[in-house]
């Protein structure tokens, strides 16, 4: 089985191979371990898979135990062929990584179905970042999270640097979105892209579709067919910049085909590209949170739709389900029917949460359903 580790640029897929290479070397002296990685000088010659047999045809040895490790293999161009005949061939075992989902939706699965495993990597966790910057879980703790997100090497920078810090995510977004983004996918009018994009970050949470987003940008003289939006979005989607998160009918057990939700892989990425404004963002960037939580404890996630309202999230993980709401405060009766109303709607057993900044003095669990901070949420890992 070929493995490959996906994830938006710098979340720590390189380093996640190298760590790779050194425990095979230490658990397999005796193994043949090529490693490429394509984002140095040093392989730029390997642009297409002939370039890459080529390069291949004196490093796999026969008769040896061989490994193959590519970093970032979606730039080589037809990576595929020369991967398929040495998974036929039984030759070596093959480790990859890629930044871009399209690598996994057309490339390796037409070619490979059925014959690779997928881990997705992403930005750290709340408890990795607390870990990663030597903090301690505090309000301070989770307000630097929220707004500098996860990517690892913001611990080189120091998050007190914050001019740095900035500079760097921005640097980030430009790579993803050039190399990604633009150059992959083809994409000619960059300025509409990065409008786009920005409208997503200041509409994480809200329901959208083609047509909303289409109708919004012709309003600021900027036009764009519905189906493009789409397109664009995809394009986003793909390079894991955001998640597209589909709605589900709860009663009628389906998805639902119009208006999705879109959350920011990185919470810093997405806050270069919107202005921090705390009263305004602090509901999105608790939604987003929940959402990145959810998915990075295994759950997949799903927008629940009930004939009168809504469920944030609907979350399965290995035949188990909870439902889940994302909330600033609750601080009054009528925010309170809301939150929890729409749970108690629920006619079943499955574990229900309320998430919000409450304080602990103000977090009580009403009718069964359990009332949690938001830092004991990310602190939490088997909900």
């Amino acid at each position: 089985m070929i493995i490959a580790l996906t994830g938006q640029r710098r979340v720590g897929k390189s380093y996640i191979l190298q760590d790779m290479v050194r425990i095979i070397g230490e658990k397999y002296p005796e193994s043949n371990i090529v490693y490429i990685n394509k984002e140095k000088k040093l392989f730029s010659d390997i642009r297409n898979d002939a370039d890459l047999s080529n390069y291949l045809s004196d490093k796999i040895i026969e008769g040896r135990q061989n490994y193959l490790l590519i970093d970032e293999v979606q730039d080589i161009a037809g990576f595929e062929d020369t991967l398929r005949s040495l998974n036929a061939d039984e030759e070596c075992q093959i480790i990859i990584t890629g930044s871009n989902a399209k690598m996994l939706s057309s490339e390796l699965s037409t070619y490979l179905g059925g014959r690779y495993i997928e881990i997705h990597v992403q930005s750290l966790s709340y408890i990795e970042f607390l870990k990663f910057h030597d903090l301690v879980d505090s309000q301070e703790s989770l307000d630097k999270y929220l707004t500098f997100g996860g990517l690892p090497h913001l611990y080189r920078l120091g998050l007190e640097n914050k001019d740095m810090v900035w500079e760097y995510l921005r640097n980030i977004y430009n790579t993803i979105v050039l190399k990604d983004v633009i150059e992959r996918e083809g994409i000619r009018n960059v300025t509409l892209f990065e409008n786009l994009l920005s409208f997503v970050s200041d509409n994480v949470g809200q329901l959208v579709s083609g047509t909303s987003i289409s109708k919004y940008l012709k309003s600021g003289k900027i036009d764009i067919t519905p189906l493009s939006v789409l397109n664009y979005l995809k394009s986003a989607s793909n390079a894991y910049i955001i998640n597209k998160v589909s709605r589900y009918d709860i009663h009628g057990k389906k998805l639902l085909e119009s208006n999705d939700k879109y959350f920011f892989e990185d919470l810093g990425l997405r806050n270069t590209l919107a202005a921090i404004n705390r009263e305004k963002d602090i509901e999105k960037l608790i939604e987003n949170m929940v959402y990145l939580h959810l998915k990075n404890i295994g759950y997949e996630v799903k927008v629940g739709t009930l004939p009168d309202g809504e469920i944030d999230f609907v979350a399965e993980r290995n035949g188990k389900k909870i439902y889940v709401q994302a909330a600033y405060l609750i601080a009054e009766e009528k925010t309170m029917k809301r939150e929890f109303g729409n749970l108690l709607k629920l006619n079943d057993n499955y574990p229900k949460y309320v998430v919000s900044m409450n304080p602990l003095s103000m977090q009580t669990d009403y009718l069964g359903i359990q009332h949690l901070s938001l830092r004991n949420f990310l602190l939490s890992t088997n909900l």
